[in-house]
């Protein structure tokens, strides 16, 4: 399956495992290169630019496969060290990086001159037409759909894709509300030359959290998700929990809330002891609409595999219902 995502990336099928704090790990990252696809490391589950070079390495050890770093730069009253993960990933030889968040404006220079290919993520036409006059090398474009961060525009994927595609000359991976083969064959036709997936990848064999997580997940509905910090114009889209239910209900109150009335509640390291111990009310845990589509927890390898083989067979399907169509067409006339 060739697109310019599988020739430049090097990978055998167009689909991108997405950043996902605490789940992009060597374990979760090495299992989806292997399968074909291009596996993603998150740099900030790293506590430090050290320890991700330890997990670069672990990463390397157990695929000899592309894989990439995913950074996420946003604003914070006490930033990581971005430069210095950066500095890691450069001097690790790393060839592939996703960022997410601010501009990539700022960094494009660096990490070219180090020979890394740039897939920028971002959730609006503007931003990603930006990002390819900064000089990255693919747009990942989120829809309304997808887990984490949507934007603020609420623009779901069957528009913004071909938005996107149309107004690019660079390849565009679609992103949000993709979890199966038919989902993977409407984003191609859509334009996009590959697919990022998060959800989908949580709920597999080898993603490090909790199984009771995975199968709270896939007994989810498409009705099951939240979106929180709406009030703070940082819209995200979470699993609809005890947790995720109390910021909303603090959020639409009278004179709604700050963000420290809820940081409590939304830490990440409330999220992360959900994923380890299995608690879906925990805390907040990113998790897009796709869940309702999902009822299985495959392996990677058997995931993409039976991707690839739903989009062939949907792509052959609607071709030949369009080839019967056109001689029922001529027969008629």
């Amino acid at each position: 399956m060739k697109t310019r995502v599988t020739e430049q990336l090097g990978i055998r099928y167009p689909i991108i495992q997405g950043g996902m704090q605490w789940v992009g790990t060597a374990k979760m990252a090495s299992a989806v290169s292997n399968a074909g696809g291009l596996g993603i490391l998150t740099a900030l589950t790293q506590p430090t630019p050290q320890a991700l070079a330890q997990e670069i390495a672990l990463c390397r050890s157990m695929t000899e496969l592309p894989f990439g770093v995913n950074i996420t730069i946003l604003p914070a009253i006490k930033p990581p060290p971005y430069e210095e993960y950066m500095a890691a990933v450069i001097d690790s030889g790393i060839k592939i990086v996703e960022t997410a968040g601010n501009s990539p404006k700022s960094f494009v220079e660096k990490f070219k001159a180090a020979g890394i290919t740039i897939i920028h993520k971002c959730t609006t036409v503007r931003h990603a037409i930006s990002a390819e006059r900064y000089g990255v090398d693919m747009v990942s474009i989120d829809g309304f759909e997808c887990a984490g961060h949507p934007g603020e525009d609420d623009i779901p994927g069957l528009v913004l894709i071909p938005i996107a595609a149309n107004a690019l000359k660079i390849p565009v991976i679609a992103s949000g509300g993709i979890g199966d083969g038919r989902g993977m064959a409407a984003a191609l036709v859509l334009g996009a030359e590959g697919v990022n997936m998060g959800t989908r990848f949580m709920c597999t064999r080898e993603a490090p959290i909790n199984d009771q997580i995975k199968k709270a997940l896939i007994a989810g509905s498409e009705r099951d998700t939240n979106l929180i910090f709406r009030t703070l114009h940082n819209t995200a889209r979470v699993f609809k929990n005890a947790v995720s239910d109390e910021v909303v209900r603090m959020e639409r109150r009278e004179g709604g809330c700050t963000f420290d009335d809820i940081r409590s509640l939304v830490s990440g390291e409330r999220g992360k002891r959900a994923f380890a111990e299995g608690d879906i009310n925990a805390g907040t845990i990113s998790a897009g609409m796709i869940i309702g589509l999902l009822d299985d927890i495959p392996s990677c390898a058997e995931l993409l595999e039976r991707m690839v083989a739903e989009c062939r067979t949907s792509l052959a399907s609607a071709s030949l219902c369009f080839r019967s169509s056109s001689v029922s067409d001529k027969n008629l006339s």
